[in-house]
């Protein structure tokens, strides 16, 4: 992990309009179940889906970008509301560029959740980089925050909440919540 303050990372983290996410490893606790039909199974965690819901309710952007392809992936995508889904992406940053494009947002406007080594260019480029607590080391040498959570058990929650706090929308968001 890079050093920096918790302050320093509060400020980045009030810049962020786009939190992009890898899969496997970051979305789930990283095993790929597959049976003899050819089925792929993933486990999501519901206060992750949760805590992306949250993110665009409050106007921040959601992306995917993972190496594998899976339907269960766009269909999780589809129930999040994450339209910017980019699978069987080898070269993760292609991706990450496009995105920024089309959405007009800069490095510094963007977040990055990864868990392993393909991850590190997008960890060295993204504005506010986390690594899942649970990460390769090398990963984990090229973020800026480490989740307490592991990946698949929180840590997007994790993230998501931080973003919120740093934003000045959690106060809000409990509120909102309180009053339903």
């Amino acid at each position: 992990m890079k050093n920096i303050t918790e302050k320093e990372l509060s400020e980045k983290a009030k810049r962020i309009k786009l939190l992009i996410l890898d899969v496997d490893g970051v979305l789930t606790e990283g095993s790929i179940i597959l049976d003899n039909d050819g089925n792929e199974f993933k486990s999501f965690h519901v206060r992750d889906g949760h805590g992306i819901k949250m993110l665009k309710n409050a106007g921040i952007e959601v992306a995917i970008i993972t190496g594998r392809y899976s339907k269960v992936v766009e269909r999780r995508a589809k129930e999040l509301g994450i339209t910017e889904v980019y699978q069987r992406c080898h070269i993760k940053s292609t991706a990450y560029e496009h995105i920024l494009d089309k959405l007009g947002i800069s490095d510094a406007e963007t977040a990055y959740i990864g868990d392993d080594i393909v991850d590190i260019p997008l960890l060295k480029r993204a504005g506010l980089s986390v690594a899942v607590s649970d990460a390769e080391e090398d990963a984990k040498a090229n973020a800026l925050m480490i989740t307490k959570n592991r990946g698949g058990r929180g840590a997007v929650r994790e993230v998501a909440d931080f973003l919120l706090k740093s934003k000045g929308l959690w106060d809000e968001i409990i509120r909102e919540y309180s009053e339903t």
